[in-house]
């Protein structure tokens, strides 16, 4: 497993938008560390290449720690699922020599705070 440290220091207005580094392989979780943010940060976290989403929350106050776990399908495009009906079946999203996209909104003039992305 690897861990990837990404500091989000925030413009006059509140706002960012950062990278990582380039990532191959299944994000493991996604820890968001305070710092000084204004509660009530919002952040959306995606992949860079293909905008899948790994972790969106608004109003965030505390640090916080996600597992993104997104559903898969069968060959035909069907969902998979425990049981006819039932649960579906979810998986680990994969990056492939892909960045990390960190956007925040309203976390205070020049606040930061710092994200750690696990990839396994």
């Amino acid at each position: 497993m690897r861990r990837q440290k990404i500091t989000v220091t925030t413009a006059a207005d509140g706002s960012a938008t950062v990278y990582s580094p380039r990532l191959s392989g299944k994000i493991h979780s996604i820890h968001y560390v305070k710092g000084d943010y204004v509660d009530g940060v919002d952040f959306a976290i995606t992949a860079e290449a293909t905008g899948e989403n790994l972790w969106t929350e608004a109003n965030v106050n505390a640090s916080a720690v996600r597992y993104p776990r997104v559903p898969t399908h069968s060959p035909a495009g069907a969902a998979a699922l425990y049981a006819a009906g039932g649960t579906g079946v979810l998986a680990s999203p994969g990056l492939a020599n892909d960045r990390v996209k960190i956007v925040l909104a309203q976390g205070g003039a020049s606040k930061t705070g710092t994200f750690h992305v696990l990839v396994d």
